[in-house]
């Protein structure tokens, strides 16, 4: 949920609990004021009837029954509420009343006056509805202006954020970032500046490094592979010195494919492969199978290739044939001999599958650095984590799956 949401809903629930407590405050200090008028005014006419009483000596004519009634039957004095009905409104409405005695020629009277509250009533909504109206447009007049003011000020922070998206580690220009006049925005704007010219100097660093120390060990590997093989042909090379001698080869190639594998990874994390153009993975593992002819028929496997749909992927080539390649050998490395090996490639997906030797484990752990499924194998076990790294920078997916039944392990890299 956006920040302007949340303090909108904030301001909202605690103008709604004000706009309820201060109706609710102004409908009881608006009755309370009207009663007290409607009983000053029946009590001032209560004293004005009988000053005019005692000075005529005649009781005044009843004009009208709802308001005024005189009787000789004894009532309770003071003042009070009823209920009349009365015929134009067809309805029982509420009267506020007052009843007092008084002595006349040796008679006892008994007279009531009465005051309808229909008018305090109609006074009283006309009041609040004048009152809500204004409450109402006033509050979301304060809400809009809210939005407004709100969308105006974090303008900037927006701008921000946009060209945060847009920078690229890879781009040699600083970020830029637009001025502002809020305090809190430019100390942002300052120290995002100053940690994305950390980060790049950083990545420069760490990529010079990677390239420096590719291209200097790469040289030295060369030349010990190449002595060592001129030394395995020398005819006259001593028994005892050719263990020790093919040991070294070994071990030699062996670093190599481990240097090669880690520089390729450490490329991939620091997403120096920029470049992507669409790639057919359908025609790339055609061609990778017609490599791999000569393994899969020592091994006497026929692979089974199921084109549902062609596969297009825009990503770089070299990364496209490492993520192939990484996953064929991978399927024929580990398989059995006369094992089967299926290719299915649909629109969204390149799976394969071949049999094995049975997994013990969770078989995802397979896909992270320097795990094998033979601990004593050459390999340094970093082909399925590059072809992970491959798939996750393209946004992908690859899945490593196994089944007991038949000993079937699968290899999925969604897209």
């Amino acid at each position: 949920m956006k920040l302007l949401t949340t303090t909108n809903r904030y301001y909202l629930a605690l103008v709604t609990l004000l706009f309820v407590l201060g109706t609710g405050a102004l409908y009881v200090g608006i009755q309370h004021v009207l009663a007290e008028e409607v009983d000053e005014q029946l009590q001032f006419h209560r004293d004005y009837l009988r000053q005019h009483i005692r000075e005529t000596g005649v009781l005044p004519p009843i004009t009208n029954p709802n308001e005024l009634t005189i009787s000789r039957q004894p009532r309770p004095a003071g003042l009070g509420d009823t209920l009349i009905y009365d015929p134009a409104e067809r309805t029982m409405v509420p009267f506020r009343v007052v009843s007092f005695s008084l002595d006349l020629q040796g008679q006892r009277y008994w007279l009531t006056l009465r005051k309808s509250l229909i008018e305090t009533s109609d006074v009283l909504e006309v009041v609040l509805g004048v009152m809500l109206t204004v409450m109402g447009g006033l509050m979301l007049c304060l809400v809009l202006l809210n939005r407004w003011l709100s969308r105006w000020l974090w303008a900037p922070f927006y701008r921000t954020l946009a060209s945060l998206r847009q920078y690229r580690l890879q781009q040699p220009q600083a970020l830029e970032l637009p001025a502002t006049p809020i305090d809190e925005f430019s100390e942002l704007n300052q120290a995002l500046a100053q940690l994305t010219q950390r980060v790049t100097a950083d990545y420069q660093a760490l990529k010079e490094f990677t390239e420096n120390a590719a291209h200097e060990t790469q040289t030295p590997l060369a030349i010990m592979q190449a002595q060592l093989e001129q030394l395995m042909q020398l005819p006259n090379l001593p028994e005892g010195a050719a263990q020790p001698v093919r040991e070294l080869y070994r071990a030699a190639l062996r670093l190599s494919r481990l240097h090669q594998a880690l520089t390729l990874l450490s490329k991939i994390e620091n997403r120096q492969f920029t470049e992507a153009r669409p790639v057919q993975l359908d025609v790339l593992v055609r061609d990778k199978l017609a490599q791999l002819q000569e393994f899969l028929e020592a091994k006497q496997i026929e692979p089974v290739l199921q084109v549902d749909a062609p596969l297009s992927v825009a990503m770089h080539p070299a990364l496209a044939d490492s993520l192939v390649s990484n996953l064929l050998q991978n399927a024929v490395k580990h398989n059995v001999p006369g094992g089967q090996l299926r290719i299915r490639l649909d629109a969204h997906a390149l799976e394969i599958r071949n049999t094995g030797l049975p997994l013990d484990g969770d078989p995802a752990q397979l896909l992270g650095r320097f795990r094998k499924h033979n601990a004593a194998s050459d390999s340094p076990g970093l082909g399925l984590s590059i072809a992970q790294q491959i798939c996750g920078l393209y946004g992908g997916q690859l899945r490593y799956t196994f089944s007991p039944d038949g000993a079937w392990h699968t290899l999925r890299a969604q897209f």
